[in-house]
């Protein structure tokens, strides 16, 4: 079954504390499906050649008051 959608070449920031690194991020019914080198089909294919893509992120910007 073909994703829906990936991001690929993104510089990946998950938000684990991690070092950021550079993968692909697929997206299957509105979920992340995989994250890594990823060579399946897609419905649409995002080049984010030199982006941050920061999977799972809700909202970058809140405030936790």
């Amino acid at each position: 079954m073909p994703h829906d959608l990936i991001v690929k070449n993104g510089t990946v920031v998950d938000g684990s504390g991690m070092p950021r690194y550079r993968a692909d991020v697929a997206v299957r019914h509105g979920r992340i499906a995989a994250i890594g080198r990823i060579r399946e089909a897609a419905r649409e294919v995002i080049d984010a050649d030199g982006q941050v893509v920061t999977p799972g992120f809700v909202d970058g910007h809140t405030h936790m008051d």
